[in-house]
């Protein structure tokens, strides 16, 4: 059973980059989808990027793919979300998700293994 962990998130101004990191213990790495979706108070949780176990196929809301990017480090059991050029609308808890199977990336209900999260907050 695969453990993730998250971490980079912090307070940023509008505009800045940020990449967050999702460590994955346990489990085999490069055997699990990832993915990251976000929670804003008061909001359900949103789809914001996943990426196959090769790494070779990434999936974006329309809304998200100009600015975010997902990339996967296998041989680093890690998971990344680059984030660029951010708006006050993107503040909120960044968590990574892991499935051990492919497809459906965008549904919340369909991932297994859960991190904790991390806080992002973006400032006008």
């Amino acid at each position: 059973q695969v453990q993730l962990a998250e971490s980079g998130g912090r307070s940023v101004q509008a505009g800045d980059s940020l990449r967050l990191s999702c460590v994955a213990s346990e489990g085999t790495f490069s055997t699990y989808a990832m993915a990251w979706f976000r929670q804003a108070p008061g909001k359900e949780r949103e789809f914001v990027a996943a990426i196959s176990m090769s790494g070779l196929a990434t999936y974006y809301p329309d809304s998200l793919k100009d600015r975010f990017a997902i990339s996967r480090d296998n041989a680093k059991n890690t998971a990344y979300l680059q984030m660029n050029s951010l708006r006050p609308e993107d503040t909120a808890v960044y968590f990574c998700a892991a499935k051990d199977w492919e497809g459906n990336y965008g549904l919340a209900r369909k991932y297994t293994y859960w991190g904790q999260g991390t806080q992002v907050t973006v400032s006008s």
